[in-house]
């Protein structure tokens, strides 16, 4: 298998200093488009801190500068926050699922490759933890395209929108991934990312280093 260079590295946040680059990354990006985010993006939340959750950086090797985050919710330690909103179909409830959100890239960065770094990342640690499903809500019709582009399907027939309540009630369409399938799907439809998500060897994601539990963060803020 080839090995490629990045210009960034995506990692798990392991110290307060991680987490925190991620929120900035969240603030600076969403607040682009949503002033009134900005302030509230800026610290971490609690399902930061969450055992079930994984908080990914990625930060631009030359300078420094954290460029891209997103965070990944198991739902091994309870429901995942779109469920607050949506019921899943029943063929999915029995099967391990996660959760995508704060997908951010910092505004003005311009290597394309750290929203597909971020979404290999988030793939190869949702088979790492064996989970199914992965589980994305999406507000425009520009990152809907995107993400079926990768194999996502809509959750209903009708392809209908739905508000989330942990997005303001801002209407999102959902949408599944199913990670068990993902590689033969893409091989077998000779996808265009199959050499990137899994026929490449990336070092510079770096995911399997164990992330701080919340009281080890707080320690570390203290």
């Amino acid at each position: 298998m080839p090995t490629a260079q990045l210009s960034f590295t995506v990692r798990i946040a392991r110290t307060l200093q991680d987490l925190q680059a991620a929120c900035w990354v969240r603030a600076q990006s969403y607040g682009h488009h949503l002033p009134e985010l900005r302030t509230a993006f800026a610290h971490p939340d609690a399902l930061d801190h969450s055992p079930a959750t994984a908080v990914l950086v990625c930060t631009d090797k030359a300078s420094g500068t954290p460029v891209g985050t997103a965070r990944v919710q198991i739902n091994s330690h309870g429901p995942l926050l779109i469920e607050g909103s949506v019921e899943v179909p029943q063929a999915m409830r029995d099967d391990a699922r996660a959760e995508i959100t704060r997908l951010a890239v910092l505004p003005g960065h311009t290597d394309p490759l750290v929203k597909l770094a971020l979404m290999k990342a988030s793939y190869l640690y949702c088979l790492a933890n064996q989970v199914r499903w992965m589980v994305i809500g999406a507000r425009s019709p520009a990152l809907v395209r995107q993400y079926r582009r990768l194999g996502f399907t809509s959750l209903y027939d009708d392809d209908r929108t739905v508000p989330l309540a942990h997005a303001g009630h801002l209407e999102h369409w959902v949408l599944a991934f199913d990670v068990r399938a993902a590689e033969r799907e893409w091989h077998a439809r000779h996808h265009p990312l199959y050499t990137f998500m899994v026929g490449t060897t990336h070092p510079d994601i770096r995911l399997f280093e164990p992330a701080l539990s919340s009281g080890r963060l707080e320690a570390l803020a203290a």
